[in-house]
């Protein structure tokens, strides 16, 4: 692994962690493009993160985790996605709800503790699946078609949710369902069963990894206590800057192997490197106003989320900058990456390749760049204008 420019670590637990995240990054790096290729999952990857505590990172202390904070968390992130994109975006997920859980309160106590146990104790995994095909992100508030309807000891789910991350090794999961006889909105805890199956559509150009399929659920079984109550505080969406992160590590694997790229590479043409040329700095200077830029909303973004807990609600639009910048610049720092490494980027054995598509997919990840300009420019509108 390379050294991380302006290295954010804080304390000497946070320097082992993250030492134990780069060498973890390393060994997904080599398993990368195979599974890449193949569109398969990376049940090895997450093996190892099992093996390495990784799951429990954000796990109350009191149940046996570390509890680290969300600033934390980012720097982690970023350096397993320097290894394998696809593999921090999922896993991402896990930790991220369990932070998000964590700090807002959202489930009730006792279902929590179970999870957070069982965590620690098995390494399982959570995510809530919430897309549909006709109803879209439910970022942008449409009502799910999937339906949960009463049924003796609980409640039964019947519907079919896209873009299911993790959906080839969870055992359990959070789906969204209408209730036809509330006319409302409640999200149910699933476990898998024979009721419940997965349809293998996920097949993109990027984040080829992640095991996003769609999941099928024929009268899946939620007990009484599995419908989670919406109850807790808001925390603003601070978890959700494990996305942004992912797509900083991936602009950060781009920008390293080209400044390597640089040093090393002289054609006949040229008595030195191409580092040496005015134009191919010119670029990396490019490169490095992105990515500097981008980072420090970034981590400045999460140290004061960690900081000011009071202000995390009125967050939304700092949070959701951070994700616009990072996203953007990251899929700058790509293209601008492969214009210094030529016509070879291009190759599938070339790893600038599968960066070039895995960074476009941030795009697609909440919040969108649409929701976050109107948010910023409704905080705008709504300030006192001077007199």
């Amino acid at each position: 692994m390379k050294r991380f420019i302006d290295s954010p670590i804080r304390n000497d637990e946070e320097r082992k962690r993250a030492a134990l995240v780069e060498q973890l990054a390393a060994r997904f790096a080599e398993r990368a493009p195979l599974h890449d290729r193949e569109g398969s999952f990376p049940f090895d990857n997450f093996a190892d993160l099992k093996e390495a505590g990784y799951l429990k990172l954000t796990v109350p202390r009191a149940f046996g985790g570390d509890e680290i904070p969300l600033y934390e968390m980012v720097l982690l992130q970023e350096r397993l996605a320097y290894g394998d994109g696809s593999t921090a975006l999922a896993v991402g997920w896990h930790i991220g709800q369990i932070l998000h859980l964590r700090t807002t309160g959202k489930w009730p106590a006792e279902t929590f503790e179970t999870l957070c146990r069982s965590i620690v104790k098995d390494g399982t995994m959570i995510n809530t699946f919430a897309s549909e095909a006709a109803s879209g992100s439910p970022s942008r508030g449409g009502r799910p078609e999937t339906t949960a309807v009463a049924a003796d000891g609980g409640w039964r789910i019947t519907g079919r949710k896209t873009f299911s991350t993790l959906s080839p090794i969870l055992d359990r999961f959070v789906v969204s369902a209408y209730l036809p006889e509330e006319d409302c909105t409640a999200d149910f805890l699933v476990h898998r069963s024979d009721r419940v199956s997965i349809v293998e559509t996920w097949d993109t150009i990027g984040m080829r990894a992640t095991g996003s399929h769609d999941v099928v659920l024929d009268g899946a079984f939620a007990a009484a206590d599995g419908r989670l109550t919406g109850k807790g505080i808001d925390d603003g969406g601070g978890w959700l800057l494990h996305i942004p992160a992912c797509y900083m590590g991936i602009a950060l694997a781009a920008r390293d192997y080209t400044l390597a790229f640089a040093r090393s590479y002289r054609p006949n043409s040229l008595d030195k490197p191409i580092a040496a040329l005015p134009s191919v700095q010119q670029t990396i200077g490019e490169m490095e106003i992105a990515l500097r830029t981008a980072r420090t909303l970034l981590y400045s973004a999460a140290e004061r989320w960690d900081n000011e807990p009071s202000e995390r609600t009125a967050m939304k639009s700092e949070l959701g900058l951070a994700k616009y910048s990072v996203t953007n610049n990251a899929i700058r720092i790509v293209d601008l990456a492969m214009r210094i490494v030529g016509g070879i980027s291009l190759s599938r054995s070339n790893p600038l390749e599968r960066y070039y598509r895995d960074v476009r997919a941030g795009l697609h990840n909440p919040p969108m760049d649409s929701s976050v300009i109107q948010t910023l420019a409704a905080a705008a509108l709504g300030e006192v204008a001077p007199s």
